[in-house]
């Protein structure tokens, strides 16, 4: 039984994140609306994509329209298969479920509720530790404050700006996937509050061109018995958090409904009388434990010194420059793709969607020790011939090596170039000065800004395995870039006599490092002379 309605004298619920609009959506038509869960799916073939600005936010939402999706089809059906998932992208996804698990669990989506307000903590607002509430932007990565000073953001914390409900309802939503472990100090003795799933990560989401697509391709697999069923529930479907809840020791994730709906905060939007919320209470939530067992299903790894580590943004790094992680890789490889790509693939071959490309977006945000530095989307498109042929797939490897290899060459031929622009060349002092002066100059964004360039060039002509073409393709594309970030570092030296003897110590260097990017000239073949034909008329 679903406890519904309010104690006398309490707020009666408000705000219904099934029929109240609140989530952004980019319509087919090229139109932005918002909409609530329910029109949501019920036109979710009618929604291109979600139309949420912020990067942790966008990929927070799917996670818990995933959740949804899962649980509503595991209510439905119980079990299903890639073939399911097929049927449901050629043709929808099957509405009733979602009716019913709405019907069923209408009561647990009320933003404001006196006892299980949705994905929060009701039990706050009785604690003495949380009576002196926030600013709600403690839980917008965009705002800012304490440790993290956001350009463009002019919010006090002293005097919090009120917003509509929707806006913190979407910042909660991020926050709770991506908020930086560090102290919180509200109700434990250690004051320390654990990372959010995602934090300081790249997350990998494959999109379709409808949302009931990007859904169905990102969806994890069916629970194959009834105790995964009950034990993987998201946060709504749980007993309301009680204090007691928010001190044990971490704990694993029962699933992905649970890693994806996580409290990992406890918090508590305060509604004002207009209906907008200015302020929340916060403290410690419920823990999430990571094992190398139960690693985030969005997110890829590279093999570190003794452990996976996960791909994350780096400041002045691109993600195609880690493409890798994205594709299938062999036994014993440095990369461990997301296992949400691998459940992407499966349904293409399910539905034979031979010529179909896989579409990826790569969001979230970079941090250093609970500073937001920087929040990113970014989007590729995959043929589907980089997927199905392992040769193809190794060939991308081995480009993209190829231009991090040149780039690391033409670094350091440049820092010695400037450093022969220096008094006394031969000295550390100077070379460490040479280098510090070229990595904040343009090479590195001019190479890799040309590089990026040609890059669907090359996925295009090796996902139809036209390597040879491909090849040829990706020498020309190193060639231009390799010249114009040499010449591109050469203008920041200026034309100084010093700067010009600099150049000229270097030329044959570089040039020797491009030679093997030149196109091969087939040489004309050379022919034995013979003597000129004579003009005279034979008598």
């Amino acid at each position: 039984m679903i406890e519904s309605a309010a104690s006398p004298g309490e707020h009666p619920p408000a705000f219904n994140l099934l029929d109240e609009p609140w989530l952004p959506v980019l319509w087919h038509s090229g139109a932005t609306g918002e909409v609530g869960l329910r029109e949501m799916f019920a036109r979710s073939a009618d929604i291109a994509d979600l139309a949420e600005p912020s990067p942790p936010a966008f990929v927070a939402l799917h996670r818990l329209l995933l959740a949804v999706t899962h649980r509503a089809l595991t209510l439905q059906f119980g079990r299903w298969t890639d073939a399911d998932r097929a049927r449901w992208y050629r043709e929808g996804l099957p509405l009733q479920a979602f009716e019913r698990y709405f019907d069923r669990w209408r009561e647990r989506f009320w933003l404001f509720h006196p006892v299980q307000p949705f994905m929060q903590v009701a039990a706050l607002a009785e604690l003495s530790q949380t009576q002196a509430p926030k600013p709600w932007t403690q839980i917008s990565l965009e705002s800012a404050g304490g440790n993290n000073p956001v350009i463009f953001d002019h919010s006090v914390d002293g005097s919090p700006r009120a917003v509509e409900p929707g806006r913190v309802m979407r910042s909660l939503i991020g926050f709770l996937q991506f908020a930086a472990g560090g102290p919180v100090k509200v109700l434990r003795k250690d004051g320390f509050g654990r990372k959010g799933a995602l934090f300081d990560s790249a997350a990998i989401l494959p999109v379709g061109t409808r949302l009931h697509q990007t859904l169905l391709l990102a969806l994890h697999p069916g629970a194959r018995a009834q105790e995964e069923i009950d034990a993987d529930r998201p946060a709504w479907e749980r007993p309301p958090l009680q204090p007691d809840d928010l001190t044990p020791a971490l704990t694993l994730p029962t699933g992905p409904n649970d890693r994806y709906t996580r409290c990992i905060r406890a918090v508590l939007l305060r509604r004002d009388p207009d209906g907008s919320v200015a302020e929340v209470h916060f403290c410690e939530g419920k823990d999430l434990l990571e094992g190398d067992n139960a690693a985030d299903p969005m997110n890829a790894f590279r093999q570190g010194t003794d452990k996976w580590i996960r791909l994350r943004f780096t400041e002045g790094r691109s993600a195609w420059r880690d493409l890798p992680a994205l594709l299938p890789s062999p036994a014993g490889s440095n990369w461990r793709p997301a296992a949400v790509l691998n459940w992407a693939q499966n349904l293409f071959e399910a539905a034979g969607a031979w010529d179909d490309e896989l579409e990826a977006t790569v969001a979230g945000m970079a941090a250093n020790q609970g500073k937001m530095l920087q929040s990113r989307v970014e989007r590729f498109r995959l043929p589907q011939g980089l997927f199905t042929a392992a040769d193809n797939a190794a060939a991308l490897r081995v480009h993209l090596q190829q231009a991090e290899e040149l780039f690391s060459q033409l670094r350091q031929l440049a820092n010695r170039r400037a450093a022969h622009a220096l008094p006394n060349a031969a000295s550390k002092e100077t070379q460490k000065q040479a280098r510090n002066a070229v990595d904040a100059g343009p090479i590195a964004a001019t190479f890799f800004a040309r590089v990026e360039r040609g890059l669907p060039e090359l996925l295009s002509r090796l996902g139809e395995g036209a390597t040879d073409a491909a090849h040829a393709a990706w020498q020309g594309t190193l060639l231009d870039a390799t010249r114009l970030a040499w010449s591109a570092a050469g203008d920041v030296l200026g034309p100084s006599p010093a700067a010009l003897r600099a150049r000229a110590l270097t030329e044959d260097a570089f040039l020797t490092l491009i030679r093997p990017l030149r196109p091969i000239t087939p040489q004309p073949h050379s022919s034995p002379s013979l003597p000129p034909i004579s003009e005279e008329v034979s008598p």
